[in-house]
């Protein structure tokens, strides 16, 4: 399935100019005597369209050159700015970097992984494009060329998206259509911000995927949601395995506790919840610690012969 054309932000940002067809000349007829002779035709090569004065590459010097605040891209891996450097110092940089004037400087459009990379082989000029181009338009034309190369993380990608909806009042079937993508994956994407901080930041590094994030968001409450995406990594659960958990988080979280099962925490008592909070830490499951004057109970949950295993692993306990 041929993947759709993203926007019109990139043909506009090069600013290609259109070959236009010259049509080719009628044949001569030449009369000799009573017959007539076709003459030959002679293809004649349409002259090349003039320059676009818009793709005038200039050579500026490197530290005139500032990255763009708008950016949804915010994490590049050192490894593959190395391999990108030792490319550029190969082959020189191929495509000039794209930017606008902004207060004396050249303010970054695309490219700025290339510029980045320059920086590390420490060049003094670049190759540049400048384009005139309001804020959105940058956004809109940052977005499309990191979607076109994958180089966005889910969370750079929602970040994006959420940044043209709040700051230039689009509805998310207006960034749907200036992006490429369909209104169904950009709400998809946007709902990722959703959760705590800490499982987005398991999404930048790539320890958990977009699969396990849309799953655990069917969890109503932040706690389940951080106890499950913490077990997902620990237990390298694969997606299906995931949506077994989080169903019985769920049934869990909707039973109706009887009387014996309610927690009263005692005012004040911060060490029984601090106790509480390692005890979760170190088995990667819900536990609830009840004390009162030096009696109570410590309730561990599991979901399957296999967790159970597990904790009995962890706390020294030989399965027989």
């Amino acid at each position: 399935m041929a993947k759709p054309a993203l926007g019109r932000g990139l043909s506009a940002l090069m600013g290609g100019t259109p070959v236009i067809a010259r049509p080719a000349p009628a044949a001569t007829t030449i009369a000799l005597g009573t017959t007539t002779l076709a003459a030959p035709s002679i293809p004649v090569t349409p002259p090349p369209p003039a320059l676009d004065p818009r793709d005038r590459v200039q050579r500026v010097k490197l530290d005139r050159i500032r990255p763009c605040p708008l950016q949804p891209r915010k994490d590049f891996s050192a490894e593959t700015l190395r391999e990108l450097a030792d490319s550029i110092r190969e082959q020189g940089i191929v495509q000039p970097l794209i930017v606008r004037e902004r207060n004396g400087y050249f303010e970054l459009i695309a490219g700025e992984r290339r510029w980045r990379a320059s920086q590390l082989l420490g060049l003094s000029e670049v190759p540049i494009i400048v384009r005139e181009a309001e804020d959105r338009a940058v956004l809109e034309m940052a977005l499309i060329e990191n979607l076109q190369r994958e180089n966005l993380n889910a969370i750079e990608e929602a970040q994006g998206y959420a940044q043209l909806v709040a700051q230039f009042q689009l509805t998310q079937e207006e960034v749907a259509t200036k992006v490429g993508k369909s209104r169904v994956v950009v709400a998809n994407t946007l709902r990722l911000l959703k959760l705590p901080v800490s499982i987005q930041g398991f999404l930048r590094e790539g320890r958990l995927s977009v699969g396990h994030a849309k799953v655990i968001l069917g969890l109503t409450t932040e706690q389940h949601q951080k106890l499950a995406a913490e077990r997902v990594i620990k237990e390298a659960l694969n997606v299906r395995q995931t949506e077994g958990l989080v169903a019985k988080l769920q049934h869990r979280a909707n039973r109706t506790p009887n009387k014996t099962s309610l927690v009263v925490p005692l005012p004040g008592d911060a060490h029984v919840a601090d106790l509480e909070n390692r005890l979760r830490e170190r088995l990667a499951t819900k536990v609830q610690l009840r004390y009162d004057q030096g009696k109570g109970s410590v309730e561990i949950a599991f979901f399957s012969d296999e967790e159970l295993e597990r904790i009995l692993q962890i706390i020294g306990v030989a399965a027989e």
